[in-house]
């Protein structure tokens, strides 16, 4: 690798939100409540008895925080529109005032040479629709479609790249088969139905915009690299199903056409016999792929652990952010990779979310320092880089997260942001990775290779 790398020059330095993470209000101006909204108000739920009602306040505080991400640099902003604040009932009428806000923030970030990646779906389901069923429903997949289409209608002459859904593993191993994300389902027999119709409603907006769009339209996913623990016949058995269950579960039936062939062994008799035609009908490659990434698991088989037989061994010796996630740079570059050999290597691939949570210090004369987190940023980046090296189609990155915000399930503990927020007062404060972040952009990624004598 060359000593100072230079990125692209139109590759794009972002950083991500959700909507309900980030906007508080979100029943302000005639929108409707949320499963998220539902299940944070259900005590025992989350943490502390934390809600989003005002989370980081930035359905008022919008302005200030575009003109934060042009203050670090940032040519491009990943956010999500709430389902619900545009649709109250999920489906039929209207809020105007609650797709104004989208419209104004999109206008506001445009104004400040910010583009925008608008995620449709960040996991909150207007509560209207889950009472019909949510995702248990074959009916989702037309009622995302229509949304879909109304967000396209109104802002595709301004917004150029979009997102149908993320992190759809998320949704159904938390929220329908563990239960302890929104709507808190635990039913074995609901989390492949679940699964399915998500990637019908996504294949249903990818769709809807081919008919009309005019730029592009991709699906981001959460991936985690598995490892075996050993080279015994157990633990490759047990790493192929954790892959297949993590990895291949949301890729392989859009890219490739099926499911992979260990699901059936992973559910059992609670796996369906989905429809061919459905299949076909998942099977539209999108313009671009997103990609999450945070950690990797090491797999040793464990008997116990159902429905995979696959237990996570924890590696003592490496670093660990917070929420316990190893630090483990090297695998994003295995699974950018990794995406690139089985999907095709000139699928344009956009690093949607990356970062750690640490705990921040107490300012110091208005500054905060977060070595831990300054550090993450510049090894991720630099694996960012290596896969490029390596021919990866890598076409932006884009840091999680810009503010810190409401962790779903871990409340306000957990402080992910390049941006501080005293929630008492709602002050921003830029933090150092912040600062670090923006001088790696202003060199063109020349930054992450100086010494590291010179960074801290």
């Amino acid at each position: 690798m060359p000593e100072s790398p230079q990125f692209p020059a139109d590759f794009l330095w972002g950083a991500a939100t959700s909507a309900y993470q980030i906007e508080g209000s979100p029943l302000a101006d005639g929108a409707g409540p949320s499963i998220w909204h539902e299940f944070a108000h259900t005590p025992g739920r989350i943490r502390d008895g934390d809600t989003g009602d005002v989370a980081c306040d930035h359905y008022h505080r919008y302005r200030g925080d575009v003109a934060l991400l042009r203050e670090l640099g940032l040519n491009a902003y990943r956010f999500s529109t709430s389902w619900s604040r545009v649709l109250p009932e999920g489906r039929g009428a209207i809020n105007q005032r609650g797709l104004n806000f989208y419209q104004r923030l999109v206008d506001t970030l445009l104004e400040h040479g910010i583009q925008p990646m608008l995620t449709l779906y960040h996991w909150d389901l207007p509560a209207a629709l889950d009472r019909l069923g949510g995702w248990l429903n074959p009916d989702s997949a037309y009622w995302f479609a229509d949304y879909a289409q109304l967000l396209f209608r109104a802002l595709d002459d301004r917004v150029k790249l979009w997102v149908t859904l993320n992190e759809p593993w998320v949704v159904v191993d938390g929220g329908y088969l563990q239960g302890i994300l929104a709507p808190g389902r635990r039913n074995p027999f609901a989390a492949p139905l679940a699964a399915h119709h998500l990637l019908r409603a996504s294949a249903a907006a990818i769709q809807a915009y081919r008919a009309e769009g005019r730029h592009q339209i991709g699906l981001v996913v959460n991936l985690e690299p598995k490892y075996p623990a050993s080279e015994t016949a157990e633990d490759l058995a047990a790493t192929m199903r954790a892959d297949a269950y993590w990895n291949r579960y949301y890729l392989d039936p859009v890219f490739l056409g099926s499911y992979p062939p260990e699901l059936p062994e992973i559910f059992g008799a609670t796996w369906p016999d989905f429809p061919a035609a459905d299949l076909e009908f998942i099977h539209q490659r999108p313009d671009f792929l997103g990609v999450n990434y945070y950690s990797r698991q090491v797999v040793r088989h464990d008997p116990d652990d159902w429905p995979l037989a696959a237990g996570r061994v924890r590696q003592s010796r490496q670093t660990h952010t917070d929420l316990d996630w190893e630090v483990y740079p090297q695998g994003l570059t295995d699974i950018l990779e990794w995406v690139a050999s089985r999907y095709g290597s000139s699928l344009p691939l956009y690093i949607t979310e990356n970062g750690a949570a640490f705990y921040d210090p107490p300012q110091a004369e208005g500054e905060i320092s977060d070595p831990l987190r300054q550090r993450y940023l510049r090894d991720h980046l630099r694996a960012a880089r290596a896969a490029m090296e390596q021919g990866v189609n890598l076409r932006g990155y884009f840091a999680w997260s810009l503010l810190d915000n409401f962790e779903w399930a871990h409340g306000y503990s957990p402080r992910f942001g390049l941006i501080h927020v005293d929630y008492a007062t709602q002050q921003r404060t830029i933090k150092a990775s912040g600062r670090f972040y923006a001088e790696v952009i202003r060199s063109h990624g020349a930054a992450l290779f100086k010494a590291d004598s010179e960074r801290t």
